[in-house]
């Protein structure tokens, strides 16, 4: 396990303060606030540490309601919303400076047989003929930027199957994105629980989802600075089982932007061909005024 990944599971470690009350640290970012799928996921572990071990999450949806201070620990508190014969809900409010900077409901429910389907998986080339980031972002970012963006993502190895936004500036392109991922490490023993894995995802999930409204327009993003914006709600529904160390591709697509925000979707199949998650997630989109 690299050390990156450990700090990330450390990370995602909370301390218990009270029973159902939390408290969390942060890593830096590459801007300065705390990375949405680092609230995301922590939420996703106070909430999953109130329910029984055989009823994994099988949705969550979460509003980002203010900036996180990465210098400042997060509380996460769980309301016990429902302990049904089946499902299981669970609110979760993180809070700093005693304000709420995120809110998320998640639902959980112990395995049943019913009736199954799903799409067919896009094709995508295989992750192992793919450039790491290591490899392909100082090709297409200046040099300080390419190494915090590496060092921010180093607990997971992600491979862009085409060029990411800042490879194409200035050149619109269809708004769809595809990476592969997976963590930078076996997870075993005390790691291999399934709330981990979907925590891992949670986290990865936020990275690339807005991705595709910046092809539609040839904008490189964040990274160089030709829009600002900030992720404002996710949903996530997870369908079938899945190992966050395992090769997950993330297919992406933008169907609508406007209004100063963008709308991303997402699937997040195994490779070989399961659709374990789906992801959608607003946010705000601005250029730069001049």
């Amino acid at each position: 396990m690299s050390r990156e990944l450990q700090d990330l599971l450390d990370l995602l470690d909370l301390e218990r303060v009270e029973e159902d009350i939390f408290r969390g640290t942060s890593r830096s970012a590459l801007v300065p606030r705390v990375f949405g799928g680092q609230v995301a996921a922590q939420a996703l572990v106070a909430a999953g540490r109130t329910v029984p071990d055989n009823r994994p999450a099988h949705s969550l949806h979460a509003y980002f309601l203010r900036p996180g201070d990465p210098g400042v620990p997060i509380v996460y508190t769980v309301d016990r919303i429902r302990d049904g014969r089946s499902f299981t809900t669970r609110r979760v409010v993180a809070v700093q400076h005693g304000q709420p900077i995120f809110h998320l409901s998640a639902s959980f429910q112990a395995y049943e047989e019913g009736l199954e389907h799903q799409v067919g998986m896009p094709a995508a080339p295989d992750p192992e003929t793919l450039p790491t980031a290591a490899e392909a972002l100082p090709l297409h970012l200046p040099p300080d930027v390419a190494r915090r963006l590496i060092e921010a993502r180093a607990a997971v190895d992600l491979r862009y199957a085409d060029l990411p936004p800042w490879g194409t500036v200035g050149r619109p392109r269809k708004p769809r994105s595809q990476v592969w991922f997976r963590t930078n490490g076996k997870l075993e023993g005390e790691h291999a629980g399934s709330l981990l894995h979907l925590c891992l995802a949670t986290y990865v999930s936020d990275m690339t989802l807005l991705d595709s409204v910046l092809l539609a327009h040839g904008r490189g993003g964040w990274a160089v600075g030709d829009v600002v914006g900030a992720s404002l709600d996710h949903a996530m529904w997870f369908h079938r089982p899945f190992r966050a160390d395992e090769w997950l591709l993330y297919d992406q697509e933008s169907p609508s932007a406007g209004g100063g925000r963008g709308l991303g979707q997402g699937r997040i199949w195994t490779r070989d061909g399961k659709l374990a998650v789906t992801v959608i997630q607003e946010g705000v989109v601005r250029v730069p005024r001049s």
